[in-house]
């Protein structure tokens, strides 16, 4: 996953310094949890001691902006930032705030809405809102009929 966010870097013209690597670094560890530019600047404090959380959001802003990661706007939460660029759900816990990733095999390929409505796809984004497993069990939430396979 590093070299390819490295190799996307170089082919953009993007400078590697010890601040951006130790931000890639932290971003690739902490992948899963989708993490906020909060928990990436802690993380790569560790290793880049001079490492200002304004760089950090530079950084990510620049690569967001390359499309080599993908930022993830909220309104009830901190933002996040995620590896994976390509079309897929997100499946967000309203207690918990963990993110999920889920492929489905229905969604919308952006070349098709290019050729039906001649409108270039630049972004999407489907997310699923509800509880985690553990959170549901936790605050006592069942299962609805429906859920049941």
């Amino acid at each position: 996953m590093k070299a390819a966010i490295l190799e996307k870097m170089k082919e953009r013209g993007l400078k590697l310094t010890p601040q951006r690597l130790s931000i890639i670094d932290a971003l690739v560890d902490k992948a899963l949890l989708h993490p906020s530019a909060d928990l990436i600047y802690h993380e790569a404090k560790k290793s880049a001691k001079s490492l200002s959380l304004s760089t950090v959001y530079a950084t990510l802003g620049e690569l967001s902006k390359h499309r080599i990661i993908q930022l993830l706007e909220f309104d009830t939460m901190e933002n996040r930032y995620e590896l994976d660029v390509t079309p897929h759900v997100n499946v967000v816990c309203k207690e918990c705030k963990r993110i999920l990733d889920y492929e489905l095999p229905f969604l919308i390929n952006s070349q098709a809405v290019l050729r039906r409505l001649r409108f270039f796809v630049t972004d999407s984004r489907f997310d699923f809102y509800g509880y985690c497993e553990k959170c549901r069990n936790r605050l006592d939430i069942p299962l609805k009929n429906q859920d049941l396979d």
